[in-house]
């Protein structure tokens, strides 16, 4: 349960480390800059230091597109050859949604980012059952329907409100949902051992598309901006790597509602304590959806 508090903790941090740059209007791109050569530095360090496991006797590649309709794993070569491609191209995902989860959080308030940025989890589910026939069970169903209700919840206008499309939100809900959805199509094709391999190749991608930004903007970049950047890519890291080890001691279905529900609790209590961010009625009852939503897509009967 410790692991878990600190992928809760770490989760919760980048959020806020994201709001303290805004509120200091602070360059984007350069903050997402450093994140990720701070993750993908660390993917190479893992590498590097395992070296022998990426051996390969056999070097054929398998036929991908069959493999991919018949929903075969492919051979090792092409599993690394995979991990490659995969990871390139969710690093397109990875950066838009870290981008967008900045953006969010000045307009729309940490608290509902947070909560948006984890709903996210529903396109992986979606194309699971569209692909691999993977159906919810009854009580994952009901949570997908509070899923979708929370989406449209917040773009309900009240009182005599206009219609306000809240398009920020729903693209960071796409976006980091199509970034869950790397990881799936890579674990469902892979050998898990090429992860570090996918990694890199999906924070390395990420990367270059933030550092050809970051250079093309005219914003200056400042020391401040690097440090910040810094310190989002420690607890980006780590979040997926205390997740990790906390599933060695808490099984799988306890594991991700208490990581999720427990990372917008602490992101929104953050934001009140640190920023005396006060989310409005309405928001509180989309993150109270959201977080029951979470609950119950992640509980495998």
């Amino acid at each position: 349960m410790f692991y878990l508090f600190l992928a809760v903790l770490s989760s919760s941090a980048i959020a806020l480390i994201f709001k303290y740059s805004e509120n200091n209007n602070m360059n984007r791109f350069a903050i997402t800059s450093m994140n990720y050569v701070v993750a993908f530095s660390t993917s190479l360090i893992i590498i590097l230091s395992n070296i022998k496991n990426f051996s390969f006797e056999n070097k054929s590649l398998d036929p991908i597109i069959h493999n991919l309709i018949n929903n075969i794993k492919f051979n090792e070569f092409t599993s690394f050859v995979w991990a490659i491609i995969i990871g390139s191209i969710a690093g397109v995902f990875f950066f838009l949604s870290f981008f967008l989860y900045q953006k969010s959080i000045r307009e729309n308030g940490v608290g509902l980012s947070g909560a948006f940025g984890k709903l996210g989890i529903l396109i992986p589910m979606i194309f699971s059952i569209i692909f691999w026939k993977e159906y919810p069970n009854t009580i994952q169903t009901v949570g997908i329907s509070f899923a979708i209700f929370a989406i449209i919840f917040v773009n309900i206008p009240f009182k005599k409100e206009k219609i306000k499309f809240n398009y920020l939100l729903i693209l960071l809900f796409l976006f980091g949902g199509m970034a869950e959805f790397s990881n799936k199509i890579f674990q469902n094709y892979s050998f898990t051992k090429y992860k570090e391999i996918f990694l890199f190749f999906v924070f390395f991608s990420a990367f270059l598309i933030s550092i050809y930004f970051t250079l093309k903007k005219p914003k200056e970049v400042q020391k401040r901006d690097i440090i910040t950047g810094i310190l989002v890519g420690i607890p980006n890291y780590f979040s997926s790597f205390f997740l990790i080890m906390a599933l060695d001691y808490v099984k799988t279905s306890v594991a991700f509602p208490i990581f999720s529900s427990g990372s917008i609790l602490f992101i929104n209590l953050g934001g009140i304590l640190i920023f005396k961010e006060y989310p409005s009625k309405k928001d509180w009852v989309a993150i109270s959806i959201t977080i029951l939503a979470l609950i119950l897509m992640n509980i495998r009967a």
